[in-house]
């Protein structure tokens, strides 16, 4: 695999089989998909485990960074690209750290055995994964990365944002990571196209946002998923919602109420939705829709539908509303719809409205009377030309239930109102709150406190509970 390009160099080739004379671990999980299984999942992302998981670098000294700078650009020489590419992690990283071995002795540089491992990692990064994103991707506690040009980062930790130590070597070194995370999905990010939605390989929705338009250098923004799947059990355990929340909305689910649920950005919607999709009974046929494929279901019989950018020319782009028709010749029991944000919202309630019961999606509104407006705008941006009370029947008996969520400033998201919607009175959509969040100060280490209360009113949808036989429940939860 490795060999000078120059023939008249003689360098021998690393044989595949030859003992690595540095012991490393040979995880072989996929760069960006953190620590292999069996893996601690509280383990310090920045501790280096022999057994449980992939090595992450120690903190990079000057040593360390001096001898990368100085032997990756003779391992690109000797580098064959299309090998690499039929290798998995454990075989190349056998193959470099020997080579790293032997550049470290041609350039007479002093590293010892666990230095000689951290710079073969921060190879591995570069050439397999996401570079110095590594680390940060692998660490629990951080939910979002934020590239701003090559030497500024920060991450959410904890509901807080952080500006991290870690950096790249320059813009161009920053294109080359993001030319990676979107080939890899098959679309592609310069000047031509200097703005793109794409995914990682675990699903976490990535933005990507360069020169000219990103004045400072290419912006990356990572939106991470939670290697452990989060349930409404989890979410009552960190007091996300009270327990009686959670019983509405397990029943709601089960009930096939269709639901909306609304929030601000980083709000938590997307992670709600994934934990109410494990409701759905594994016997349904689920089709999802979405700009950038992230939802996690677990059911058996799911098809996850993406949209389409357009071409060079301007053409071939596939729209939701595009996704939304097609997915109603496909049977489905229910669709998902990652987030309504334009004209496919006319199709959506008009899906929920022929048969399509249990259908749910997400929607930007800081409140539930907000949230049924922006879908009565984005109606209007469909080019209908329904009259305003038309619009609004066919929501109110489209929509039953509005979950609003928020990220409040002490870090914590949390559902502030589960809404139901009740009708019609003349032109106006009438509702009915049964949970409400009430906030009541803050302790001395900073956290917001207050109580989920329970507004004691009889749920609308009482009656379709009983055809479920679950009206018992509902009531005791609710009242």
């Amino acid at each position: 695999m490795f060999g000078r390009r120059d023939t008249n160099t003689a360098v021998a080739d690393a044989p595949a089989a030859r003992p690595v004379a540095l012991k490393s671990p040979t995880g072989t999980v996929p760069a960006g998909l953190g620590p292999a299984p069996g893996g601690e999942s509280g383990a310090d992302p920045k501790s280096v485990s022999s057994a449980t998981s992939r090595p992450e670098p120690k903190p990079v000294n000057s040593i360390v960074e001096l001898a990368k700078g100085t032997i990756q650009p003779v391992i690109l020489e000797r580098i064959d690209p299309a090998e690499v590419g039929r290798m998995d992690r454990s075989q190349l990283r056998a193959q470099i750290a020997s080579v790293v071995g032997e550049i470290a002795i041609e350039q007479k540089l002093k590293l010892n055995a666990n230095e000689q491992q951290v710079v073969v990692t921060l190879l591995l990064h570069d050439m397999l994964g996401l570079g110095p994103l590594e680390p940060l991707l692998d660490d629990e506690a951080v939910t979002d990365i934020m590239v701003n040009g090559p030497k500024q980062i920060y991450v959410e930790r904890r509901g807080k944002l952080e500006l991290t130590d870690v950096t790249f070597r320059d813009n161009a070194h920053v294109m080359n990571i993001a030319t990676r995370i979107v080939s890899r999905i098959g679309r592609r990010i310069d000047e031509s196209v200097p703005l793109v939605d794409a995914r990682l390989e675990d699903g976490s929705r990535v933005n990507i946002i360069i020169p000219p338009l990103a004045i400072d250098g290419p912006s990356i923004s990572i939106r991470k998923f939670a290697k452990q799947k989060i349930t409404l059990d989890k979410m009552e355990a960190q007091n996300n919602l009270s327990p009686a929340m959670g019983t509405v909305l397990r029943i709601a689910s089960r009930c096939r109420l269709n639901i909306l649920i609304s929030g601000g950005t980083g709000s938590g919607k997307t992670t709600l939705l994934n934990a109410m999709s494990h409701l759905i009974d594994v016997g349904e046929r689920v089709v999802t829709i979405e700009d950038a494929a992230e939802l996690q279901l677990q059911q058996p019989h799911v098809v996850r539908l993406e949209t389409r950018p357009p071409n060079l020319e301007g053409k071939g782009e596939i729209t939701q509303r595009d996704l939304v028709k097609n997915c109603l010749r496909m049977r489905p029991d229910r669709i998902i719809l990652g987030e309504i944000r334009g004209a496919e919202a006319i199709d959506m309630l008009q899906a929920m409205n022929t048969g399509h019961d249990g259908s749910m999606g997400t929607v930007h509104a800081n409140n539930p009377r907000e949230a049924l407006t922006r879908l009565e705008n984005m109606v209007a941006m469909s080019g209908f030309k329904l009259p305003t009370d038309a619009v609004r029947q066919q929501i109110s008996s489209a929509v039953h239930m509005i979950v609003q969520v928020s990220r409040m400033r002490d870090g914590k998201r949390r559902i502030i109102s589960i809404t139901e919607v009740v009708g019609m009175e003349g032109d106006i959509i009438t509702t009915q709150e049964l949970f409400s969040f009430k906030f009541e100060g803050e302790d001395a280490q900073g956290h917001l406190k207050g109580r989920f209360d329970g507004h004691g009113l009889r749920p609308h949808f009482s009656e379709r509970a009983a055809y479920f036989g679950l009206e018992r429940a509902l009531l005791e939860a609710a009242m």
